[in-house]
């Protein structure tokens, strides 16, 4: 085989390759120990519909100021926030103090399969028994 036509090959297989891989873009959502709940709703309802569109969502607590003394309230938050979507969500990496923010990442949690529409042997059973009494 000819040296050059190899690597024509290998180099055809790598485009097709980068063709087919999925890129998974990261959302970032920025609160502040001291946001509101309702303002946190708003950020919270945007990180569920990008965890719904397959993206992964940073949620990012950064401090100022003298808030650092009390990284609590902030682990509090991200516990919330995780627990909030924990329906569609996975918590990838825990809550972790990076510098003067504290961040968590979220990914899209693997779809469940949905359970048959065909009834079970057992309901045919009892119904099958059911028409046999009446």
């Amino acid at each position: 085989m000819d040296y050059g036509k190899y690597l024509y090959e290998q180099q055809k297989k790598e485009r097709e390759a980068k063709k087919a891989q999925k890129i998974i873009e990261v959302k970032e959502i920025r609160l502040r120990p001291k946001t509101d709940l309702h303002h946190r709703g708003f950020k919270v309802r945007d990180a569920r519909k990008w965890l719904l569109q397959g993206m992964k969502v940073k949620v990012r607590i950064r401090f100022r100021g003298r808030e650092i003394t009390h990284p609590e309230v902030a682990l509090q938050d991200l516990a919330e926030i995780a627990q909030e979507l924990s329906d569609i969500a996975t918590v990838e990496v825990q809550p972790n103090m990076d510098g003067r923010t504290m961040l968590m990442v979220l990914a899209p949690a693997p779809h469940k399969p949905k359970a048959s529409k065909e009834p079970s042997k057992e309901k045919e059973e009892v119904s099958r028994a059911q028409n046999q009494v009446s």
